[in-house]
C-alpha cells in the first residue's frame, strides 16, 4: 500500500491511465485538459525548451468533451491527438508525454474540473507508486506557454522545499503581438488589472489568504492534494474552490520567480474567467471594464484589523460591534448568523491565533466574493478598473500619475514579481 493507494480506491474516477511506470525520481507531473485544441503543440515546444530541473517531469495531457460537444470540435480533438503524437515522434524532449482520450464520458456534469480531476487523479497514482508524496502536479492549459525556468523554480521552490505545499504562479498574458486584434489586446490588459487590483485589494483588506485562483497557474504536493480533497467536479471555477481548500492548510505560497502565460482568446466555453470577460468586452466594443469600488475593500479593512477584539467578547459585545459595522458589511452580514457564528468560533477557540484562523475559515474568498457582488447591488457603485486601481494606490500612501491602462498593468505587475 502507498501513501495514496486508499484514497484512490475511494476517490480515483478512472482505473489506471498510465500503463508505463514511472521513473522513481519523478518530481513534476503536469496536468493538461484539451478540450478543441489542435494547436497544442505551441505549448509542448514551450515546455521542450524549457531548462531541465534535477527531478524528472512527466506531461499527461487529458483530451475531453462535454456532452454537447459539436462535430467540428470533437474532430479538433483528434487532430490535437495526431498532433501530439507526431511532435512526440520528431522532439527529443526530456520530459515523458502520455495522452489521455478520455472521449465524452458519461459522468454528469463533465467539465474542465472533472478533466482536471482526472489528470491529477493519475498523476496521484504515479506518485503513489513510487512513494513519492512531495512530488509536484502542475496545473496547465492546452493555450498556455510558460518562461524558460517555469520547470526549473517548481522544483526549486516546491519540490525540494519540505516546509511549502502549494503554490499560485505567477503569470502575464500577452498585450501585443500579431496572434490576436488590437481590441482583444486592450481587453486582456482591462481584464489583468482587474485580477491584479483585487488581489492587491485583499492584500491592502489585510485578508491572510491573499492569492491569484488560476487555474493554468496552481502547483500542490500530491500529499497536499490528497489532504485537501482532491479537485473537484465543478464545470467552471474548480480552481477557486479548490484553492480555497488548499490555503488554509498551511504551506501556500505565490511562486513569482518564474512566469505562465495564459491566452487572451475569447471563449464561452466556461461562464466567468478569462474568455467569457474578454468575449463580453468584445460584443460591447467598449474598452471599459468596471470593477470593485475601493471603498468595499476599505470596509473589510476596518472588520480584519478590529476582529481580534471579539476573542472571548459576550454577547452583547458581539452585538454591539455588529451595529458599528459599516454599511455595506451590516447590509451583507445578517446580525442573528453573525452572532452565532462569533460565539460558535468563540467556543472552540482558546487563543486569539486560533480565533483568527477559525474566523477567516468562515469569512474566507468565498464569502468575500459574495460580500462585494452583494455590496455593489446595495451600496456601492463600480468603477473603472483605472481608476479603482489608480485610488488604491493612492489610498496606501503612494502617488500614480500614469493614466495608460498597460503602464498602471506593469505597475501592478511590479508589485507581484518583486514581493
Amino acid at each position: 500500500m502507498g501513501f495514496a493507494s486508499a484514497w484512490l480506491a475511494e476517490r480515483a474516477l478512472f482505473p489506471v491511465l498510465v500503463n508505463e511506470a514511472p521513473d522513481k525520481n519523478t518530481g513534476i507531473i503536469i496536468v493538461i485538459p484539451a478540450f478543441n485544441e489542435p494547436g497544442i503543440t505551441a505549448l509542448l515546444d514551450s515546455l521542450a525548451i524549457c531548462d531541465k530541473p534535477d527531478c524528472k517531469v512527466e506531461a499527461l495531457i487529458i483530451i475531453n468533451a462535454p456532452p454537447d460537444a459539436d462535430e467540428e470540435s470533437l474532430e479538433n480533438n483528434n487532430i490535437c491527438i495526431r498532433n501530439i503524437e507526431a511532435w512526440k515522434k520528431k522532439s527529443n524532449c526530456f520530459f515523458r508525454l502520455f495522452v489521455f482520450d478520455a472521449g465524452k464520458p458519461s459522468i454528469r456534469g463533465w467539465g474542465v474540473g472533472l478533466a482536471r480531476k482526472t489528470g491529477m487523479d493519475e498523476a496521484v497514482r504515479r506518485f503513489d507508486a513510487i512513494d513519492k508524496p512531495e512530488g509536484a502536479i502542475v496545473n496547465l492549459d492546452a493555450d498556455c506557454l510558460v518562461e524558460a525556468n517555469y520547470l526549473t523554480s517548481i522544483c526549486n521552490d516546491l519540490v525540494e522545499n519540505k516546509e511549502r505545499a502549494a503554490c499560485s504562479i505567477y503569470f502575464e498574458h500577452p498585450v501585443t503581438g500579431n496572434d490576436f486584434p488590437e481590441n482583444i489586446y486592450k481587453y486582456i490588459i482591462l481584464y489583468e488589472l482587474h485580477l491584479r487590483y483585487y488581489l492587491q485589494g485583499l492584500k491592502y483588506s489585510g485578508f491572510p489568504y491573499a492569492f491569484h485562483t488560476i487555474g493554468s497557474a496552481i502547483a500542490v504536493k500530491a500529499s497536499r492534494y490528497i489532504k485537501a480533497g482532491g479537485m473537484n467536479r465543478r464545470q467552471a471555477g474548480e480552481d477557486f474552490y479548490f484553492i480555497q481548500k488548499l490555503v488554509p492548510l498551511g504551506g501556500y505560497f505565490a511562486l513569482n520567480k518564474t512566469t505562465v502565460y495564459p491566452s487572451p482568446r475569447e471563449s464561452l466555453r466556461v461562464p466567468f474567467g478569462t474568455g467569457p470577460a474578454i468575449t463580453r468586452l468584445a460584443d460591447s466594443g467598449e474598452p471599459l471594464f468596471l470593477t470593485y469600488n475601493i471603498k468595499a475593500f476599505s470596509e473589510l479593512k476596518l472588520l480584519f484589523s478590529t476582529v481580534i477584539k471579539l476573542f472571548k467578547s459576550s454577547s452583547p459585545g458581539i452585538q454591539n460591534y455588529y451595529e458599528n459595522l459599516p454599511a455595506g458589511l451590516k447590509s451583507f452580514l445578517n446580525e442573528k448568523e453573525w452572532s452565532s457564528k462569533i460565539s460558535e468560533i468563540n467556543s472552540n477557540t482558546s487563543g486569539e491565533e486560533s480565533f483568527r484562523k477559525r474566523f477567516f475559515e468562515w469569512f474566507n474568498m468565498f464569502r468575500i466574493v459574495k460580500y462585494l457582488n452583494h455590496t455593489h447591488l446595495e451600496i456601492y457603485e463600480k468603477r473603472s478598473v483605472e481608476e479603482s486601481a489608480s485610488e488604491l494606490v493612492n489610498i496606501e500612501g503612494k502617488e500614480l500619475l500614469i493614466k495608460d491602462p498597460l503602464e498602471i498593468l506593469i505597475y501592478f505587475r511590479s508589485l507581484e514579481r518583486d514581493s
